[in-house]
Formats: C-alpha cells, structure tokens, sequence
C-alpha cells in the first residue's frame, strides 16, 4: 500500500505561473492510473514517492514505512526506498549494453543470484537475444521492455511508470499494456501508472485517480468511470461524453432542446433548477421516426470513421456512434434517441 499526503508549491515567476501540488490517495496492490492532461502534476507526484522531489510539507508510506515525512525530518534516498521508476525517455544508460544495464541495477545482489534475475528478465520480456545491444540499437519497444526489466531486477515494493506507452504505436502499446498485466498478476504490489491517453487507461486500470490543477479531483474504477463521471468537469476532461444542460420539470422529467422527455432520478432538485446531465454517444441512437425522448436534427453530420461503427457530429452536443448497418439505412429524416437510462445526473 502507497499513501500519500503531500504539498508542494512552486511560486510564479517572470515567465512562467505558479503551481501547487496538493496530493492526498492510498495505493494499494494491482494498477492505480494517475489520468489527467500535461501539466496537472502526475509525473512530479511521481517524483516525490521515488524521492527525487522533496515535498513542502506531508507524508509517504509504502508498506507502513516512512519514505518521507516533513515534520519528523524523515527522507529517504530514492536507492533505499524501494521503488523501481520507469521513466518517460527509458533511461537506460546509453554507454552499456542491456545487459549491463540490467546488472547495474542488480548491483547490490550476490552474483548468481544477480544472474539469475538478468537471464529471467530477459527471457520474460522476450529479450534475451537483445542482451548485447546498445540502447541505440533497439526500437522503442525494446527499449521500453528493457526500462521495465531494470526496474523490477531488484524486486521493488513499489513500480512507478511515467507514460510507458508514450511514442509507441498501436500494436506496441497493445504488447506493453499486456506487459502491465502480467506484472499485476504476478508481483501483488502497487503500480502507479501516469497516463493523459484514456484508452490505455481504460485498458490496464484497476482504479482510476482523475488528476487536475495538482490535486485528484476523482476516483473511481473504468467501468464506473464510464458510467458515472461525477462531475461536469471530469467528464469534460475525460472527453467522449455528451453533456448536456437541462430543466428539471419533476423527479424524473427534463426539459432539453425545448420539449419534455424522460430523465434520470433527480436527486436533491427541485422544480425549475438548471442541471448538468451526461450521456456517451454509443448511448444514443439514430432512428427514422420520432418518438419520446427523441431529437429531430437537420443539419448535416460531421463524420468520423471508427473500427465498429460511425460516429456523426451535429452538433449541439448531439453526438451519436452508429453501427454501419444502421449508417447505410437511414433515412432523410433523422431523429436521435436520447434514452432516459443512458442520461446521469452531474455534479455541479
């Protein structure tokens, strides 16, 4: 388990703004996602549990013990504390070979034992005919399984990686999420995982930490992510949603667009209020005719190519992902169903 409790302030100078970190999660075993857009602070909270950024004021712990706290004067140097950190631009030494970039992080093991965990390594991330290589020498995935492989020679009680998936294309990113996998099911410690890309998020996640403006804002499972955003703002972060302003005229009754339709269960609103509601676009659906809850739309959709289905853009919030064969038989007239099950109820 990983708590951590910290501030760290940066004051604005001449050309650049001010910044103030203010991290209070727990960490426990399997992968935590630290999502959030450049800049909100995730790889500096990083920083500060391997020790490499001394926090103003606070507290970490990693298995009950003290890696850092302010008021008692404790700091532990990043090599005694147990993390392995996998960095954004790999790191590993340009002068050495894989293999001698693994056994320099294996240093502080007896020898067979150090060889041991190399040649394990190596064969486990598929790079043992790699071993001789220069980091030059290899493609970024390689590289990227190597960084890996340094950070858990030493069996750390703790595995930091700073957007590993970063520069890697679909294919690779699709292996190195399978890599985090494997690593969940075997070690049973925590993984702080940095992302701003939501499908690898999404993917690999056990639980989801929203980071913005230096602070977690949410925290929520993938499923329930997708499902209940929270906020308005987190949904505008996460992106992929619809959201949607709307008047409460009962319980469960809106006014959206100007007509009345179906809503969800309105909690805490009374008659009148304004509030903020969400749906995903494969919520929604497009059909021929109207109905309840259903949206006439004139304007010509904007339209965007997925794997599985078409997603139209007209606008207005009125996104909607359409399945190929229900694309090719629409009509002229086109209406969007907006049912009241796919529509949640946003924070303010």
């Amino acid at each position: 388990m990983i708590e951590v409790a910290v501030t760290r302030r940066y004051p604005p100078g001449p050309d650049s703004a001010g910044f103030h970190l203010a991290m209070h999660f727990e960490a426990a075993a399997g992968v935590t996602v630290l999502y959030g857009p450049s800049g909100a602070g995730k790889t500096l909270t990083l920083d500060c549990i391997a020790g490499f950024v001394i926090p103003d004021t606070g507290r970490i712990l990693l298995d009950d013990r003290i890696l850092f706290d302010a008021q008692a004067r404790v700091n532990l140097r990043p090599q005694l504390r147990g993390c392995g950190y996998v960095f954004q631009n790999y790191a590993l030494f340009p002068n050495m070979t894989l293999r001698q970039n693994l056994a320099f992080a294996a240093h502080g093991l007896p020898r067979l034992e150090r060889h041991r965990r190399i040649g394990d390594l190596l064969d486990r991330f598929r790079l043992t005919d790699l071993a001789g290589r220069y980091p030059r020498e290899l493609s970024g995935g390689q590289k990227q399984r190597g960084s890996i492989a340094r950070a858990l020679i030493a069996q750390p009680k703790a595995l930091l990686l700073d957007e590993p998936a970063r520069g890697l294309d679909a294919s690779l990113r699709a292996d190195l999420n399978s890599v985090v996998l494997d690593i969940k099911q075997s070690l049973k410690t925590p993984m702080l995982l940095v992302t701003h890309d939501l499908e690898e998020c999404l993917a690999i996640a056990d639980i989801v930490l929203i980071v913005e403006a230096g602070a977690v804002v949410h925290r929520s499972t993938p499923l329930d992510l997708l499902r209940n955003p929270g906020g308005a703002a987190v949904a505008r972060l996460l992106g992929g949603f619809n959201i949607y302003e709307v008047e409460v005229l009962s319980l469960n009754r809106i006014r959206l667009f100007g007509q009345e339709m179906d809503g969800p269960q309105l909690r805490g609103c009374f008659k009148g209020d304004r509030v903020s509601v969400c749906a995903r676009p494969e919520e929604l659906r497009l059909v021929n005719k109207p109905g309840d809850n259903r949206i006439r739309v004139t304007t010509t959709a904007r339209i965007t190519e997925r794997p599985q289905s078409i997603r139209a853009d007209y606008g207005n919030e009125l996104v909607v992902d359409v399945p190929r064969e229900a694309w090719a038989a629409k009509s002229e007239d086109v209406w969007i169903e907006i049912p009241a099950a796919a529509l949640r109820q946003l924070k303010s």
